[in-house]
């Protein structure tokens, strides 16, 4: 019995295609050099293939035609391929294989950035119970929650120390269940969507000083898995800012409002909130020993912020914190834009979401620079009235301006769809896609996803996370969702990436032009035939130089010339 092996394209991956002719290029080593490729002789080792069959399953050729090219042709179709070609066919054969060999395969890729990410729920539980620990917070057994408002050695009658957790592994393992979605199963009167948010209330009350350590918590977990960019959301102590608000009484002038709000003293609170995220970023950056010797692989994920606005509050205090929030984005660069979250469906964010877009609408013509994106249709039929499903996008693209979409489930729901659909695709409205979330708060998923609608449409999406460390994922489990649940190719997995860092919040003009629908495949005139090089030349130089999105953007490209490169 000879021994097989293959050296055409994907034969190093040590997997081959259940498709029969897909395997024609198997071939005995030593053989494979002297035998004269006839009919014949091809009929003849497909025929010894079949006998090995069991011998073979498992390994697989990526191409046909790249196999049929390799055996027949006058060339070989090996040194034809492209790395991009190799890459391709590399993606086709782990997306065959399933979710295990995509997660090799994509943990590797390059994603560019995560978008959609709120830094509290991006933290996984025990990293709370190691600084609640630290913190010295009691533990409210009953509510397995933290109790806040006590510290050890003080803790009362039903609370536990903190401290205490590591011999008690039961409840540190009922911690972890309740501050995630880990074990999870829904039933009569617990609904994922309610366990999703309750989380938030459960972990809270940790000393803001973690902060720090938490956005070089996922700044870590992204480099781990090839990201190079996170805007993440947070939000900054607005207790005076909303009680300022209060005493002034709301006013549905809002060029008025803000005016008798400033008089009164307002900006004097903007310094301390562009404190808090610089202090982030500044103490971040310290932990990683950045542009140090030995620095920390973390330190090559850039990092920008958010500014994070609770909505389901009084219009005052949601008018406050907008205010708060545009005044720092046009202060701070490092805030390169503002979202409002908090559950769409809630009582306040569902019953003033007309108001909420005006707010949002008449604060942009007053601060025209600062970017908006928007939690807008993370609803589905059922969780609210079918009246409330119908215009929340649209509001958010057409009347308070959003450059971004955050969810969008709800969108084949919205009042004449196709058109939104067709409008978001020219005004190049970007749509942030969270699977799991949508899949573990909404109940959301497979072709009930709007994923490949939005596509079908020509919208620009980019896949994120949400709340990495409530869900218990990472990006590339998004990524690893998608391929395996969506005939998407590896180029469309290329496009996701490429749309991440194409609707960044970053200055300066991209390195793509511009088309509608939105392809992102050619590189504008001054950086043709240059992308994926290690430094651009001549006038892309200058163009780069010049631009913190086009920088980005080059170093995504470099990325991928060095995967591609690896096939």
């Amino acid at each position: 019995m000879q021994r097989w092996t293959s050296d055409a394209p994907g034969g190093d991956s040590a997997h081959f295609c259940e498709n029969p002719d897909a395997r024609a290029g198997v071939r005995p080593v030593g053989m494979a050099r002297r035998l004269h490729w006839s009919h014949e002789s091809f009929q003849e080792l497909a025929g010894m293939r079949r006998k090995s069959e069991q011998r073979l399953r498992g390994v697989c050729l990526v191409s046909l035609l790249a196999v049929a090219g390799w055996v027949l042709g006058p060339a070989s179709a090996r040194a034809q391929a492209t790395p991009e070609m190799r890459a391709a066919r590399a993606f086709a054969a782990a997306q065959k294989e399933g979710p295990p060999a995509l997660e090799i395969f994509l943990r590797r890729m390059p994603k560019g950035g995560d978008l959609h990410m709120h830094l509290s729920g991006a933290v996984y539980a025990e990293t709370f119970l190691k600084d609640a620990a630290e913190d010295r917070l009691c533990v409210n057994v009953a509510g397995l929650r933290f109790d806040a408002a006590h510290h050890s050695p003080d803790c009362p009658k039903g609370d536990v120390a903190a401290t205490a957790l590591p011999n008690d592994q039961h409840l540190y393992d009922e911690l972890v269940d309740s501050f995630s979605m880990r074990t999870f199963v829904p039933v009569t009167g617990d609904s994922g969507h309610d366990q999703f948010f309750d989380t938030f209330d459960r972990f809270s009350g940790l000393a803001v000083s973690h902060d720090a350590e938490w956005v070089d918590d996922v700044a870590a977990r992204a480099a781990a898995q090839n990201e190079q960019y996170l805007e993440i959301m947070m939000t900054p102590s607005f207790s005076a800012a909303t009680a300022l608000a209060e005493k002034l009484g709301f006013d549905s002038n809002y060029v008025q409002y803000r005016d008798r709000l400033m008089a009164a003293g307002f900006g004097k609170l903007v310094p301390p909130a562009e404190a808090y995220f610089d202090e982030a970023q500044t103490r971040r950056k310290a932990m990683e020993h950045c542009g140090e010797p030995g620095a920390a692989p973390a330190c090559q994920v850039k990092v920008r912020f958010l500014y994070q606005v609770l909505r389901n509050m009084k219009p005052a205090d949601v008018f406050a914190q907008l205010l708060l929030g545009f005044e720092v984005a046009s202060a701070d660069s490092q805030v390169v834009g503002i979202n409002m979250v908090q559950p769409e469906d809630a009582y306040y964010s569902i019953h003033d979401y007309r108001l909420h877009m005006a707010m949002v609408h008449a604060l942009h013509l007053m601060y025209p620079k600062v970017h908006i994106s928007l939690h807008a249709g993370e609803l589905t039929l059922g969780l609210v009235p079918p009246r409330d499903l119908r215009f929340h996008i649209r509001l958010a693209v057409e009347e308070a301006d959003a450059e971004r979409i955050g969810h969008g489930v709800d969108i084949s729901y919205e009042n004449d769809a196709a058109q939104l659909l067709h409008e978001m695709a020219r005004k190049h409205v970007m749509v942030e896609i969270n699977l799991t979330s949508n899949a573990v708060i909404l109940g959301v998923k497979g072709k009930e996803h709007p994923l490949m609608l939005y596509r079908a449409y020509g919208v620009p999406v980019a896949l994120s996370t949400d709340d990495e460390g409530v869900s218990r994922i990472d990006l590339t489990h998004e990524y690893v969702m998608a391929a395996d649940t969506y005939p998407l190719s590896y180029m469309d997995m290329k496009l996701l990436a490429r749309t991440s860092m194409e609707h960044a919040f970053l200055p300066g003009r991209s390195l793509w032009e511009q088309t509608t629908p939105e392809r992102l495949t050619t590189p504008v005139a001054a950086c043709r035939g240059q992308l994926g090089n290690a430094e651009p030349s001549g006038a892309c130089a200058e163009l780069v130089h010049h631009s913190q999105k086009a920088q980005e953007e080059w170093e995504l490209e470099r990325r991928f010339h060095l995967f591609e490169a690896s096939f």
